[in-house]
């Protein structure tokens, strides 16, 4: 019999507003970019682990702002083409630090030129690594919003937005199993998804208990799961 290999298509992305999964571990976040335009400086650092849902509730905010999107290392140029009274989001700041032009986007929100600047990084603004002096001072007093760890509602809710963006059904009970066995994050959550999504295509039948049991025993195996 010729062994069937699921096909590695990706899954639908949608950073809607409608589909955000919201719980207590985002509660706080999701407030704060709410009163975008009371932020202190209009300034604001958006933090967490890797897969929290950073990028959709910022996609969120910059949809609400009108804010234009950059990631750090296009920082610079972007500055230069910017019209007055823009809001902007800056991705993954943290990954590659643009000091200079993060310098000026801060100089042009603290004098109302830019209405909103709003950061995403995995690490608190203290840890970027700066060491640009007024960058640095700028940083320290930045206000920042965290995403904490997911919870099992949110975690549920998670896996199956998932699930519903490959098209895949799960049948009842396998969260439940899968939840107290899995590794707490959201990044690992859709991971998770992926593998029983393809597991589940292979062997032609929804999301099973015992498709879980076998996506489980794999991450053990391979990745000490």
């Amino acid at each position: 019999m010729t062994e069937q290999f699921a096909l590695n298509l990706p899954p639908r992305i949608d950073f809607s507003e409608d589909s955000f999964v919201e719980g207590l571990a985002n509660a706080d976040a999701r407030t704060a970019l709410g009163q975008w335009q009371s932020w202190p400086k209009h300034v604001m650092a958006l933090t967490g682990p890797e897969g929290a849902g950073k990028s959709h509730l910022a996609a969120i905010w910059a949809q609400q702002a009108d804010a234009i999107i950059v990631t750090a290392d296009n920082l610079d140029k972007a500055l230069n083409d910017l019209p007055t009274g823009r809001a902007v989001l800056v991705e993954d700041v943290d990954q590659a630090l643009p000091e200079k032009a993060l310098f000026h986007a801060f100089n042009r929100a603290y004098e109302g030129e830019i209405p909103a600047l709003l950061m995403t990084a995995r690490k608190p603004p203290v840890l970027w690594g700066a060491s640009l002096p007024d960058l640095v001072s700028r940083l320290r007093a930045l206000p920042n919003v965290a995403l904490q760890e997911p919870d099992d509602d949110l975690l549920t809710q998670v896996m199956l937005k998932q699930l519903a963006d490959r098209g895949a059904h799960a049948n009842a009970g396998v969260i439940d199993y899968l939840l107290p066995r899995m590794e707490r994050s959201v990044a690992a959550a859709r991971q998770l998804v992926d593998r029983l999504d393809k597991r589940a295509l292979v062997k032609k039948t929804p999301v099973t208990r015992s498709v879980a049991r076998e996506v489980l025993e794999s991450f053990g195996e391979e990745d000490g799961y």
